[in-house]
């Protein structure tokens, strides 16, 4: 059974969510607070997280960057919030989808069911990619730079799968965002442009300059070894 964790202090959300949730036979638990929610996953690790923004004792980004210290869960924000600034936000901290309130609760399902099958390890089937700047090892979700490893989050794991199935080839903005935020969305290619400039400052020689994840404007980008 997939367990999901709620992680709101609307106690309407709450029980919406729980409802509607185990009537598809989900296991849910939930969290009023991130303190709560962090400890709930010291104790046991969801199949899932739904996460609002606005909590009473710390903001849902910060949650969600503790989160992505020692797990790969993915996490829908579900948030009041509307601006573009707090999607990127929240997208760059490791959120693997974003959901605006109010919302339709058969969308919001489907957002549930899209990042269950994406889950932590999609990109396991993609190879070990090597240059002579950075080696990409998708099966143990491990990036290197010369003797350093860098942190890449989920979403930044997923983009990079991706355009690594097939290298020198131009991966539209549609497919990438599909990828990586699942069949709602294709025309926010403002997200692209923001992971891929956090890539290339985490794996080019000269980000400014990149030689590896090459923009092809207003269509897609490519992955170059």
């Amino acid at each position: 059974m997939t367990f999901v964790l709620v992680v709101d202090d609307e106690p309407q959300i709450v029980r919406t969510l729980t409802i509607n949730l185990r009537a598809r036979d989900y296991e849910v638990e939930s969290a009023g607070d991130g303190r709560s929610a962090l400890q709930v996953m010291q104790e046991r690790t969801p199949d899932v997280v739904v996460l609002d923004l606005g909590l009473p004792d710390m903001d849902g980004v910060q949650v969600l960057q503790q989160i992505r210290t020692s797990s790969q869960v993915p996490v829908v924000v579900l948030s009041a919030r509307q601006e573009s600034d707090d999607k990127v936000e929240a997208l760059d901290a490791g959120a693997d989808d974003y959901v605006t309130k109010p919302f339709g609760m058969d969308e919001f399902l489907a957002r549930i069911r899209a990042a269950v099958r994406r889950g932590p390890s999609d990109a396991a089937d993609a190879p070990v990619v090597t240059t002579a700047d950075f080696t990409l090892d998708f099966g143990d979700h491990r990036a290197t730079r010369g003797a350093d490893e860098v942190r890449l989050n989920p979403t930044e794991w997923r983009l990079l799968a991706a355009l690594a199935q097939s290298p020198g080839r131009l991966v539209t903005h549609a497919e990438l965002l599909r990828a990586a935020w699942g069949p709602a969305y294709g025309r926010e290619s403002n997200y692209l442009r923001v992971y891929a400039n956090q890539l290339r400052r985490k794996l080019e020689p000269d980000p400014s300059h990149p030689r590896y994840l090459v923009t092809e404007p207003g269509i897609g980008y490519r992955l170059k070894v």
